[in-house]
């Protein structure tokens, strides 16, 4: 479809493989782009997804149909759009994001790409648009005023470029979450202290851990706290239902990760007298990528907390992804700003603040 100013949005066709070249072409110079954006924000690709986690993800699973775009002027690729659409719960909602090579910008072109990608989720019934979008920590050193989240809990630059492209559309800032690293190794003695100050608290519970794939007698368990992940942590005022989860979308997720070329290794606690999981961390490696750790879901569930689960879990597994990924240097991970008691727990170990990421939303109608 061709826009004003001669901009043409396509959909990507996802290649078989990448030996087709053909095929590729569109999905190739999307993934050109977003590296070129990772490196242009932070200097590195740390948190960008490689090549091979790119094609896994835009494949789409049986929970989420996901739809990339991209734009180009007389051949040129100047931007790209995606829409994500939950297939089994959420089914209101759509995740949209849009970006715009740097020559490109201020002529409208995100814009276009915006509404382009706001009308395929209208065609799908979806009536609630979120997005989200990342800052270094020193954009916010003397950024000026901040457009305040809608949680209570920090805010963003509100003449930073990206606040102001979303506000305009519509879009309202319904959470902030602080990014944070901690160096590697960390010291053994801190680990030491820490977890023995924990330990005395959870005397009902015990440690078990995975790599890659939970184990069978597990995976039930396993899939329940999942769910729980969906609710359980802060998500504002976010039109986000809760997940079903059950073993088969558990392994279809592992499945998923072994394809893209992720390794994982995943702490839990087990509360003694039922055998059930009622806390999960998870930390994944990409070979492409050695230097990073990225960490995914931690969870503690509700009515197990204040037994220091969520620190013996992370030293857990700090621990282990130590031994297995020696070559990584540190850790990444995220927490919106309202959760101050997993926030704690990263300052105690080591965590110092490294971007905010707004999680904005829009509802239609």
């Amino acid at each position: 479809m061709t826009q004003p100013n001669g901009l043409a949005i396509t959909a990507v066709v996802m290649p078989g493989s990448l030996d087709e070249a053909q095929d590729a072409r569109d999905f190739l110079d999307c993934q050109e782009m977003r590296q070129a954006h990772e490196l242009e924000t932070w200097g590195n690709l740390d948190r960008g997804y490689t090549l091979a986690e790119e094609l896994e993800h835009w494949r789409g699973t049986p929970y989420e149909a996901r739809h990339l775009f991209v734009g180009r002027i007389d051949g040129k690729t100047v931007g790209m759009c995606s829409v994500a659409l939950p297939l089994r719960e959420n089914l209101w909602t759509a995740g949209i994001n849009v970006l715009v090579s740097p020559g490109y910008r201020r002529r409208g072109l995100g814009r276009q790409l915006l509404l382009f990608a706001e009308d395929v989720a209208q065609q799908h019934g979806r009536t609630s648009l979120d997005g989200y979008f990342e800052l270094p920590a020193h954009v916010m050193e003397g950024a000026g005023p901040l457009l305040p989240a809608k949680s209570g809990a920090g805010g963003l630059p509100a003449g930073e470029p990206s606040t102001a492209f979303a506000a305009a559309g519509g879009y309202e800032l319904e959470q902030v979450e602080t990014s944070s690293r901690l160096v590697l190794p960390v010291p053994p003695e801190r680990l030491a202290a820490l977890e023995a100050a924990a330990s005395a608290h959870a005397g009902d519970y015990t440690l078990v851990g995975w790599a890659d794939a939970c184990p069978a007698e597990l995976v039930d368990s396993y899939a329940q706290l999942n769910a729980r992940m969906s609710v359980d942590v802060p998500t504002a005022g976010m039109d986000w239902e809760g997940e079903l989860w059950d073993a088969d979308r558990v392994r279809r997720d592992e499945e998923m990760l072994a394809r893209s070329g992720v390794q994982s290794v995943v702490s839990a606690a087990m509360h003694r007298p039922t055998g059930q999981l009622v806390a999960y961390t998870v930390l994944n490696w990409r070979p492409e990528v050695p230097g990073v750790i990225l960490q995914q879901d931690t969870l503690v569930s509700g009515q197990h907390r204040g037994h220091r689960l969520g620190m013996l879990i992370k030293i857990s597994n700090l621990q282990v992804a130590q031994d297995r990924w020696p070559a990584a240097k540190s850790v990444l991970t995220w927490n919106a700003n309202e959760n101050q008691h997993m926030l704690a727990i990263n300052i105690a170990l080591g965590f110092t603040p490294a971007g905010y990421e707004g999680e904005w939303q829009k509802r239609l109608g």
